[in-house]
Parts: C-alpha cells; sequence; structure tokens
C-alpha cells in the first residue's frame, strides 16, 4: 500500500473521530436504580446534566441508603455513557485499536 494513500486513511479517520467525539457531548444516557428513586442523565462526555431523586428516596435517618443509590446511577451513567463511546468510536475506528482514544475495551 502506498503510503501517501495510508496518510490520507489515517487523516480522514482522525476527521471521523474529531465529529463523532463532537457528536457525543451533545448524546445523552439515562440511568434510574431502585425503581426510579434517583435518576442520572449524563452526555457523551461523562458530565452529569441532572440527578432527579423521589422524595421516597429521602429518608433523614438513613441518609447512607440515599448516598448508595446517588453513587450506584451515577456508576450506572458512566457505564452507559462508556458503552456509548465505545459503540460510536468502534464504529468510526471499525473496531481497530487506536491510541489515545482510551476507551474501555479498546485500549
Amino acid at each position: 500500500m502506498d503510503i501517501r494513500m495510508l496518510m490520507k486513511q489515517a487523516q480522514q479517520m482522525q476527521a471521523k473521530m474529531a465529529k463523532a467525539q463532537a457528536e457525543l457531548e451533545s448524546r445523552e444516557v439515562t440511568a434510574e436504580v431502585a425503581g426510579g428513586q434517583v435518576k442520572v442523565v449524563m452526555n457523551g462526555k461523562h458530565r452529569l446534566k441532572s440527578l432527579v431523586i423521589a422524595p421516597s428516596a429521602v429518608d433523614p435517618d438513613d441518609i447512607e441508603f440515599l448516598q448508595d443509590l446517588v453513587l450506584a446511577a451515577v456508576n450506572e451513567g458512566i457505564a452507559a455513557v462508556d458503552a456509548l463511546v465505545e459503540k460510536e468510536m468502534g464504529a468510526v475506528t471499525g473496531g481497530m485499536n487506536v491510541p489515545g482514544l482510551n476507551l474501555p475495551g479498546m485500549g
């Protein structure tokens, strides 16, 4: 394969990856725990967009339970974003291991 062709393909992939990463910021995932008592919405860049806590989850005598629910919801959100990123970026790279992406299962 011609090195110029290889370089051109690498540049095209880089442009596609940059576009996909920019689009991820506008994508959102929702995670709920405990039957929806705690719900988080995160964007594709792992930014927490919203946190909703049902009044029934708030027990002043058991704050640890609420803390556990919030942690679980955030961790579920992170896992959902990771899966979204891996899917979207995997589509761009064709499943190739591309250094610097730091995607779960891809490096």
